[in-house]
């Protein structure tokens, strides 16, 4: 188990140390190299991850094949299409690494006997929830219904790891619009005097 599991499993205050180390037996250790698929959509959600190292993009394909990409996941966060976990059914999204990556991951089974034994998880697992909520929340609120310089002018002030770590196309996508567009919104933004 890395530090930075049982570090970020400290931080939230719910766990002793006994108990984080008997938590950790159920994370095992997958590296995914950029490209692979954390989840496929329409496959059994099996699993779910803590991204030690790394990026994640999930999204779900459209009818044309265009990917939609909802979110993208770093180090220190959890990642699984959780409702899908929770009911064990197919996932509607698909889950794939935008950089190699370590995710520690739980099954389902251990997943449960974790939350049966140390009663402190239900509280982890609620903070994260949170988490997925605030985020769905902050993206509606700040990428809705926004013209391609709002949007690029919000992640350049709020998430401007996304720029330094997203491909052009993949930010194009979450953001809801063309590479164009977002190809224009960063000149007009980083280069004014040309508009």
């Amino acid at each position: 188990m890395t530090d930075i599991f049982e570090n970020y499993l400290s931080s939230t205050g719910g766990l002793s140390a006994g108990e984080i180390n008997f938590s950790a037996q159920f994370f095992k250790p997958v590296r995914l190299k950029k490209g692979d698929f954390f989840i496929r959509e329409d496959e059994s959600c099996r699993h779910i991850g803590f991204i030690a190292s790394g990026a994640v993009k999930a999204y779900a394909v459209d009818k044309e094949g265009k990917e939609n990409i909802t979110c993208f996941k770093f180090e220190n966060e959890f990642v699984t299409s959780f409702s899908e976990f929770v009911a064990q059914e197919k996932s509607r999204r698909s889950i794939r690494t935008i950089e190699d990556s370590i995710i520690y991951r739980i099954n389902y089974p251990d997943y449960q006997h974790l939350l049966g034994q140390v009663t402190a998880w239900n509280g982890v697992i609620k903070s994260v929830m949170e988490q997925e909520y605030t985020q769905k929340e902050h993206y509606l609120l700040n990428y809705n219904n926004k013209s391609a310089v709002d949007k690029y002018r919000h992640v350049l002030s709020s998430e401007s790891m996304l720029v330094q770590r997203i491909a052009t196309q993949d930010l194009a996508s979450y953001l809801g619009i063309t590479q164009r567009s977002l190809t224009r919104a960063k000149g007009q933004i980083h280069r004014p005097d040309l508009f």
